[in-house]
């Protein structure tokens, strides 16, 4: 794939972490909660790294 299929799909990845990220603390299961917040930073470095690397 190239940057340009990339791009959205890590957009939609982190948008939809944040909303679990959001429903888990709601709801108080902190684990789930940590591992959201956790895959959601790992798309934003992964994504950060698409966007520098040129």
């Amino acid at each position: 794939m190239n940057r340009q299929r990339l791009r959205p799909i890590y957009l939609v990845g982190i948008a939809l972490n944040a909303v679990a990220f959001a429903y888990a603390v709601t709801n108080g299961t902190w684990l789930y909660a940590g591992a959201f917040a956790f895959v959601a930073v790992y798309l934003v470095v992964r994504l950060r790294m698409l966007s520098t690397d040129r």
